[in-house]
């Protein structure tokens, strides 16, 4: 059986048609949440990834107060759907091992700070 790697998502990896798009098949993850961080939006300038999303506009997490939390779903992918997402997503951002209000510990991608 393949290694599994844990997805942490709350925004454009939740989407059917991306999802389609970067891994070849819909994802079904369970809802959990990611501590520290509060949501804002970037604006993408990657058209292939603007025509796969539907949008300019991402969300993106950047590092919080202690009692912050963004709600989303963890997926269970393989490695291969790992370098795919790392693919899909845009230098604004950057893949962090985090722990999830779970107790489970996933990849998200964050703000890069560039």
């Amino acid at each position: 059986m393949p290694h599994t790697e844990l997805l942490f998502s709350y925004g454009t990896l939740r989407q059917r048609e991306v999802q389609l798009a970067t891994f070849g098949r819909e994802l079904h993850g369970e809802l959990d949440a990611i501590a520290g961080y509060d949501l804002d939006y970037v604006t993408i300038t990657d058209p292939h990834v603007i025509a796969t999303s539907g949008s300019d506009r991402h969300p993106i997490l950047k590092p919080a107060a202690s009692g912050a939390a963004v709600e989303g779903t963890v997926f269970a992918i393989t490695e291969a759907e790992l370098a795919a997402a790392d693919e899909y997503e845009v230098d604004d951002y950057v893949r962090v091992a985090v722990p999830l209000r779970s107790g489970r510990t996933a990849w998200v991608y964050v703000f890069a700070g560039r």
